[in-house]
């Protein structure tokens, strides 16, 4: 889950299948008992049809919460711009992030470095094309030490320049695809 009409699709799911839960966040659901069986292939199949997936698997949960706490730190969080990303997981997982940094490298096949860079560049094309803030005021908002290096990494990532992204447009990805 990656948003929060994400979390609205699978609170609902869980009413519809009479699920009891305490909480639902990105990612995640806090259930309030264990479920038999036939429910949880019944919660399974209800997830797939939205296309989410039951992770069941101790590492796959873990990428997932890697995935889940980047994603709000680059769209709800990214006021605190002393924090690092390998500081934040590590404090939020209670791992140490070389450990995070192999595993995510093992089971994504890319860094966790490169996940959070590219979803930062997606919010940053989110915010050229509601085209209400500065490229230095986007460039700050996001983190970046300056437009040069935010310019210089868009254009990396995507080929094109903030500017010419502004203009044209250019292709968005959703956040689950990043």
């Amino acid at each position: 889950m990656v948003c929060n009409r994400c979390i609205l699709a699978v609170k609902a799911l869980l009413e519809k299948l009479g699920i009891a839960w305490e909480a639902v966040r990105l990612g995640e659901v806090d259930l309030k008992e264990n479920l038999l069986p036939e429910k949880e292939q019944q919660l399974r199949v209800g997830l797939e049809q939205l296309g989410f997936e039951l992770l069941d698997d101790a590492r796959n949960k873990l990428i997932e919460r890697i995935k889940t706490l980047i994603i709000e730190q680059v769209h709800y969080g990214m006021d605190d711009k002393g924090l690092t990303i390998s500081s934040l997981l590590s404090a939020a997982l209670h791992k140490d992030y070389s450990y995070l940094s192999n595993l995510f490298s093992e089971v994504e096949g890319t860094t966790i470095e490169k996940y959070f860079i590219s979803q930062k560049i997606e919010r940053v094309k989110e915010l050229l094309a509601y085209d209400e803030q500065s490229l230095s005021e986007i460039a700050y908002k996001m983190g970046y030490s300056s437009v040069a290096h935010l310019s210089a990494q868009f254009k990396k990532v995507t080929g094109l320049t903030p500017s010419y992204f502004r203009q044209r447009g250019g292709p968005r990805k959703t956040l689950d695809s990043v």
